[in-house]
């Protein structure tokens, strides 16, 4: 193994680790708390370790079973995992916190933090895994782990929810297997860095170009592309807001990291027709999601239209694939998932207080409750691209790529999504913050005891979400280098093929 391979292991281990601690302490509900809690603080700072060792040494990998490369399980670290990981730990952090003050006695009797854990174990290894099986392995590691969350409770809603969810996601998978074999029979190998190697001597093309849509389309389904999207809206407002909020959070973007991971490196062959694809599904993306948004009125139905239209700017960079659009897809994927997560947690809240997520019985939240309007608004703005927020800026690269090689029409498009989201957001905050309530407050639930453990993972997303804006040349600077190894795979495929890092 290499040198560093105890770090990469570790985001797939700890929560690994976790939850077995949590199912064989299954009878005492405080001991999965502790372990839960416990977990996602190691998670936290072990990935943050990751990304400081890939930023000083470069791209890390490691060999498992001292198998070289590619016939065993690799694991590869370059700034785009470590980050996606980094992330993925924060939101794993403020779910956990915000779990303990809102997860009633029997989701947590039947497994809530084991399956919690499960899944960001799926998540963590689909981000550093250097081969398309074991990337289709953690995606069904992720799915099974996710179908059960959204199903625990048994509630009537979440199991038709459910049902569509692991419906269209079993299709998505079927798609990922077929792919894979086809490739695997085209070119003979699935390790990431020896396909990078080995495509441009496929004899042919349209072989290539065909295994590349059937990845375009399995990876579209993951992450809620324009037209395979209908899957989302329908599902991810049954479950409890906390489930809801990390599955907002993380498991599209498990699919755009994908589809940015292939199409940067394995299918580059001919970019004027795959990635011009790309480039009008983002657009028509955005524009789907968006208008889905302005139509519903009720929160989290608003909020899941909004991940939709969000996946169209994050693809929208891998459509240009120029140096400043991959930087700023990268840069609107850290972004939007601390911004997307904090706004779920918002309504969690707000439901709380209240006892309902629909918009026109609320009201006079901000009169009552002004911090968390304020908590609303930063995120919401954000969302919307507002300076000087972190949505501003990552929209601003994208647009400034867009331009910069003439792709007006989709520009004009993100311009316009952008002020459309403001719209919904708006009238989000009118009816259910600003304006007066018809007739008495009604209160949802008795007043919340530990009011602390709901919004302070809300306060730290919110504060991240300033820092972004605030001072976001280190942010970018990440971002742009997450973007020159992507665009150029000579360090990825050393590392792993040469062990170099």
């Amino acid at each position: 193994m290499h040198m560093t391979s105890g770090l990469l292991i570790l985001p797939v281990l700890i929560p690994l680790l976790t939850a077995v601690g949590c199912l064989l302490g299954r009878r005492w509900r405080g001991v999965q708390r502790v372990l839960g809690v416990i977990g996602a603080v190691a998670l936290l700072v072990t990935s943050v370790g990751l990304l400081r060792e890939v930023w000083v040494h470069g791209i890390q990998s490691a060999q498992m079973g001292n198998w070289p490369a590619p016939f065993g399980i690799t694991l590869v670290a370059d700034v785009f995992s470590a980050v996606m990981v980094l992330v993925a730990a924060i939101i794993h952090f403020a779910i956990t916190i915000y779990s303990l003050g809102t997860m009633d006695m029997r989701r947590e009797a039947y497994g809530y933090y084991t399956l919690l854990n499960i899944l960001l174990m799926g998540v963590c290894g689909a981000f550093l895994t250097g081969d398309l099986f074991n990337l289709y392995v953690w995606f069904e590691v992720l799915l099974i782990a996710s179908f059960v969350l959204m199903a625990l409770g048994g509630e009537r809603a979440q199991m038709e929810g459910a049902f569509k969810y692991v419906t269209l996601n079993l299709l998505s998978s079927a798609l990922f297997l077929a792919a894979v074999g086809i490739l695997y029979g085209a070119v003979g190998t699935l390790n990431l860095a020896d396909l990078a190697e080995r495509m441009p001597q496929v004899a042919s093309p349209g072989v290539v170009t065909t295994i590349a849509m059937l990845f375009l389309v399995a990876f579209g389904i993951k992450a809620a592309t324009f037209p395979l999207f209908f899957w989302l809206p329908a599902s991810y407002h049954t479950p409890p807001v906390a489930v809801s909020a990390v599955f907002a959070g993380l498991l599209t973007k498990v699919g755009v990291y994908a589809l940015i991971r292939v199409f940067t490196l394995l299918f580059v062959h001919d970019t004027g027709y795959t990635h011009t694809i790309i480039l009008w599904i983002s657009a028509l993306t955005m524009i789907t999601g968006v208008l889905g948004a302005v139509s519903q009125n009720e929160f989290r139905r608003i909020l899941s239209f909004h991940i939709i239209s969000q996946i169209g700017y994050m693809t929208l960079g891998l459509g240009l694939l120029t140096p400043l659009g991959i930087a700023g897809s990268v840069f609107y994927i850290f972004h939007h998932i601390i911004v997307k997560t904090n706004l779920f947690l918002v309504s969690g809240v707000v439901q709380r207080l209240r006892g309902t997520f629909e918009l026109k019985p609320l009201g006079g939240l901000y009169r009552l409750y002004p911090v968390l309007g304020i908590l609303f608004l930063i995120p919401a703005l954000s969302l919307a691209g507002l300076p000087p927020l972190s949505g501003f800026f990552a929209k601003f690269a994208l647009v400034k790529a867009g331009l910069a090689v003439e792709e007006n029409i989709v520009v004009g498009v993100a311009l316009f999504v952008g002020l459309i989201t403001l719209l919904s957001m708006m009238k989000i905050w009118g009816e259910a913050f600003w304006k007066e309530p018809d007739g008495e407050p009604v209160e949802g639930n008795p007043p919340l005891r530990h009011v602390w453990l709901l919004t302070l993972p809300i306060m730290l997303l919110a504060a991240i979400t300033l820092t972004i804006g605030l001072m976001p040349e280190p942010f970018f600077e990440v971002a742009t280098r997450a973007a020159e190894q992507l665009l150029d795979p000579r360090e990825y495929i050393d590392a792993v093929l040469r062990g170099r890092p």
